[in-house]
């Protein structure tokens, strides 16, 4: 581990700066990677995936295209449990129960409204029952029990994870980024964006964990180039988080597995991290059966972002 520090003691206010070009390379998922999430999956996912554009998408995207071209994105913190790219994959779900979740992203210049393409753009969230891939010995899940290696030092009651309640609200500052525990990589991946800004990542809907309200989290990579291993070079433009609105976690709480979820849940409006501000600050836009939230969700929005601009959001 690099460090077991809470997000929250960070700093909320860290300076933008340039850094040095460094080297991103990312190693291409095989054939096998992708797991299908089943019928209810493909219900979901129906128009919006490998390559095309969901109705939802375009709709989020004409609504929002004014205000967004005004208004960057919020930038928030990493979190410590970013693992660098090392998944190219649309399909991130793996063998993951939950909900199927097709995310349908674009990402524009907040200047000119210009979509960005060849951007490649990354998400990590932790599974139905709050466990991060990578770090199942460090994040306590939905079970509300710290796991029996759990980092020395940490005080009884202390949640693990992310920043708990107090965390400063809406803050630039990162969290102290910790060494991954296992080579599980399921819920995490790396596409890029097509000429028109887009792309589209096949997932679950996300669980909850102590101190944190169910969100998604995502970086976005530009002025690199897409190689034959991956992608390399650039900079990070945009860190953030996506977040869902409680209607739809309400929901999501009464299907399996997340009904089995014995922690206590942070809300929307709690969230120490979520600044409030809709869309710019990173609320998704939902569809869904409200009747029937298991056949699936359906989550869009447009990131407005400065690709001359480097927000890595890490400790320095």
């Amino acid at each position: 581990m690099t460090g077991n520090q809470p997000d929250h003691q960070q700093s909320a206010h860290e300076p933008k700066h340039k850094k040095d070009l460094s080297r991103r390379k990312v190693v291409v998922a095989g054939a096998g990677a992708a797991v299908a999430v089943g019928a209810a999956g493909t219900l979901a996912a129906s128009g919006a995936f490998a390559g095309e554009t969901s109705t939802t998408a375009s709709a989020s995207s004409s609504s929002s295209a004014a205000e967004a071209c005004y208004k960057l994105t919020s930038e928030t913190t990493e979190g410590p449990y970013y693992i660098d790219a090392d998944k190219i994959r649309q399909d991130i779900t793996e063998d993951k129960e939950g909900i199927p979740l097709t995310l349908s992203l674009k990402v524009i210049d907040s200047e000119t409204c210009k979509p960005i393409a060849d951007a490649a753009v990354d998400i990590w969230h932790c599974d139905a029952l709050g466990i991060y891939s990578g770090y199942e010995a460090s994040s306590t899940g939905g079970g509300g029990t710290p796991p029996t290696d759990a980092p020395s030092g940490t005080p009884s009651g202390t949640p693990t994870g992310e920043p708990p309640s107090g965390a400063p609200t809406g803050g630039t500052g990162g969290g102290v980024h910790q060494d991954p525990t296992d080579d599980e990589r399921y819920l995490r991946g790396t596409w890029k964006t097509d000429r028109h800004g887009q792309v589209t990542f096949r997932t679950v809907f996300p669980g909850w964990y102590r101190g944190r309200c169910v969100h998604i989290h995502t970086k976005v990579h530009v002025n690199g180039e897409w190689t034959d291993a991956g992608y390399e070079g650039g900079n990070t433009c945009h860190t953030g988080q996506f977040f869902f609105d409680e209607e739809s976690v309400l929901a999501s709480a009464e299907v399996e597995p997340y009904s089995t979820s014995t922690t206590e849940r942070t809300t929307l409006t709690e969230d120490t991290i979520y600044d409030q501000s809709g869309t710019t600050g990173g609320l998704l836009k939902l569809k869904y059966n409200k009747k029937n939230i298991a056949k699936g969700v359906i989550g869009s929005i447009t990131m407005g972002v400065d690709p001359d601009a480097t927000n890595d959001n890490t400790s320095m």
